[in-house]
């Protein structure tokens, strides 16, 4: 959520953020509340001054055994009033609040200006090759296959899926299983035993406030999918409440949604947090795009990386995550280039943003397969997640968050498959996946 300190010391510099982003803040509107909620507060001021010069003279009076029932009658008056006051208060904070959780965060002064993926910016691109004339991979020298092409013969069955689930799921046997599950057990590894991440295990479905403390709600529910705990018949949860849950559409979401309404002690700084779960988008919106394949689902895998930091290691942090992004890619001898994101074109929830695009033979061109954000302080204000710095008389700090895929491991499936596809629709497992896939060098028809 947006400093309100800072709303209220540079309105001009949200609104020029927030038109980097293709928004118009209504600043009429927000003045508007500035002065209710600063008459509220001066009637308040001036309601508590008035109470305690009247309980003075009250004791005055009754002191010198004079009459003081006319100053108790008002003084009586003043508790409803005062009521009635922080009442107004909360409504307006309430107004407040509600509007500025559907603002997005600020883009950094770095961030490339442009209002769609017009204006990002490539930073660098790997190839574990040559390049052809234009610097992408050359092609391989025969006619490629498409990931569908060459996992349908390796257990890849749309089919079945579609007759348990309907269109955008998928439903994987034998060898391209065994692949997919190889793959995310090797990001995991690495993560844990080169980066320093703590894999976790986290719920696959969140509570609304989890939601709105990391940014999807209110903007994204109908990206979501979401249940009633009980069904509709309104059961109550353990707590006698009827809430509604989600399935979650980022292992994000869990992990950074542990802070919430927590003080971490400076020295438990930084977190690095990762965990493979799936994921779940309705895909709301999105027409009929990669209709085709593995490229857009309902449900798909990803292994997540979260960093929870001091403010002042955030930015190291993010270039820390990139690169730990890279060594996937890497490690996996897939093509790859490192994209800035512009303002128009970022998350929600980011204040920067690098995606890494791997190249795809049969689409011949790049494809997102990581996206790695600071957010600064914009979703532990969401969250009220705090840290305290060292000190007998440090005051909580709000924390800095960070994410990044680590990375899709769907996405890494088709990119594998039609990156290490052979002539003859074989397809060579990279060096780095055989000991998962118990030695075998190449996957083909069973």
């Amino acid at each position: 959520m947006l400093d309100t300190n800072l709303l209220r010391k540079d309105p001009d510099h949200v609104v020029h953020a927030l038109a980097r982003r293709g928004l118009t803040f209504d600043t009429g509107r927000y003045q508007a509340l500035e002065a209710r909620r600063k008459a509220v507060q001066v009637d308040t001021e001036a309601l508590q001054a008035r109470r305690n010069a009247l309980a003075r003279q009250i004791g005055q009076r009754k002191g010198r055994g004079e009459d003081a029932s006319e100053l108790m009658a008002e003084s009586q008056q003043i508790p409803g009033q005062l009521k009635a006051l922080e009442q107004a208060l909360s409504a307006i904070q309430k107004e407040l609040t509600d509007w500025l959780l559907t603002l997005p965060n600020l883009p950094d002064a770095s961030v490339p200006d442009g209002l769609d993926e017009s204006g990002n910016v490539e930073v660098r691109r790997w190839l574990p090759g040559s390049a052809d004339p234009a610097g992408n991979p050359p092609g391989p020298g025969f006619e490629v296959r498409d990931h569908v092409q060459l996992a349908e013969p390796l257990g890849l069955d749309f089919e079945a899926a579609r007759s348990l689930a309907g269109a955008r799921y998928m439903l994987l046997r034998g060898p391209v299983a065994r692949l997919h599950r190889a793959l995310a057990q090797f990001m995991l590894d690495l993560h844990v035993e080169q980066h320093g991440y703590q894999e976790c295990y986290t719920p696959y479905i969140v509570n609304s406030a989890t939601l709105y403390g990391t940014g999807q709600l209110p903007k994204f529910k109908d990206d979501m999918f979401w249940v009633t705990r009980g069904g509709h018949g309104s059961t109550p949860d353990d707590e006698g409440q009827d809430e509604d849950l989600y399935l979650i559409s980022t292992a994000e979401i869990p992990l950074t949604g542990t802070v919430r309404d927590r003080i971490l002690d400076a020295a438990d700084l930084p977190l690095r947090l990762t965990a493979h779960t799936p994921c779940f988008r309705s895909e709301a919106g999105s027409g009929g795009r990669d209709l085709r394949g593995l490229i857009r689902q309902h449900q798909f895998d990803k292994v997540e990386m979260v960093q929870i930091v001091r403010p002042e290691q955030s930015w190291q942090a993010l270039d820390e995550m990139v690169g730990q992004a890279e060594h996937v890619l890497q490690a996996l001898g897939l093509p790859y280039r490192v994209v800035a994101l512009c303002a128009g074109d970022m998350g929600f929830a980011a204040a920067k943003t690098y995606d890494l695009e791997v190249w795809l033979p049969a689409q011949n061109t790049w494809r997102e397969i990581s996206s790695v954000s600071n957010c600064l302080d914009f979703q532990a204000r969401r969250l009220h997640g705090r840290f305290r710095p060292e000190g007998p008389k440090a005051r909580p700090e709000y924390l800095h968050t960070l994410n990044g895929s680590g990375v899709a491991v769907g996405r890494a499936l088709v990119a594998v498959l039609e990156n290490w596809q052979q002539a003859d629709g074989r397809v060579a497992v990279p060096p780095v996946l055989q000991p998962y896939m118990g030695g075998l060098e190449t996957l083909g028809p069973r």
